[in-house]
């Protein structure tokens, strides 16, 4: 159970109902924690809009599955359980190469990116997403050129920017709520990226 009330998809009304309605999947189901603002539902509003801006949407050019990694990265580093399984989830299915996508897990769970299959851009992403997480406040310019060096453009750099900040405060919304798994259905997402205003998850 959560540590706060929350009010399920059954008994809702109004603004609240219409955004369950906007981001239910199948069976009426919510995922947990969007439900966690379900006593507020303006937050939640604003956790889906910048959800589905910074991780589903057609004006991103790095593939979705590696966003997904830099999520399940930063949410290990944060031991945030919850989005670890279903952002794996996530990633599984869009990778579609389970060998592979389980090497990526084992890679993060051990800490280590560099064994991870990936190419030399995408270890350094993860190695400003560390430094992001672990300490904001020790990055410098260089980790930014590090970046560039390696191939990314600025936009891109600013994609990678903006997942890691969007984990690190859905972690802490599930991790300072008592959030659960519990009746999930793990992996689902907003997979409708050219319509930013489609929230619903499948």
């Amino acid at each position: 159970m959560p540590w706060i009330d929350t009010i399920a998809y059954d008994d809702a009304d109004g603004k609240l109902k219409m955004l369950y309605d906007r981001v239910k999947g199948p069976d009426n189901n919510v995922d947990n924690i969007m439900m966690m603002h379900s006593l507020r539902p303006h937050t939640m509003e604003g956790h889906m809009a910048i959800y589905k801006y910074v991780l589903h949407h057609t004006g991103n050019t790095i593939p979705k599955w590696f966003l997904e990694v830099l999520g399940v990265w930063v949410s290990a580093l944060n031991e945030c359980n919850y989005c670890v399984e279903h952002h794996f989830a996530g990633l599984k299915r869009l990778l579609a190469d389970d060998p592979r996508s389980d090497a990526i897990r084992a890679a993060i769970e051990a800490r280590n990116p560099d064994a991870a299959p990936l190419d030399d851009a995408q270890k350094q992403a993860m190695q400003y997403v560390r430094l992001l997480t672990r300490d904001p406040a020790g990055l410098v310019e260089d980790d930014v050129k590090a970046l560039r060096n390696v191939g990314y453009s600025d936009g891109e750099i600013l994609e990678i920017n903006q997942v890691s900040a969007y984990f690190g405060y859905a972690n802490r919304t599930v991790l300072g709520l008592g959030c659960s798994t519990k009746g999930d259905i793990l992996g689902l997402s907003p997979n409708k990226s050219e319509d930013p205003d489609d929230w619903n998850h499948s």
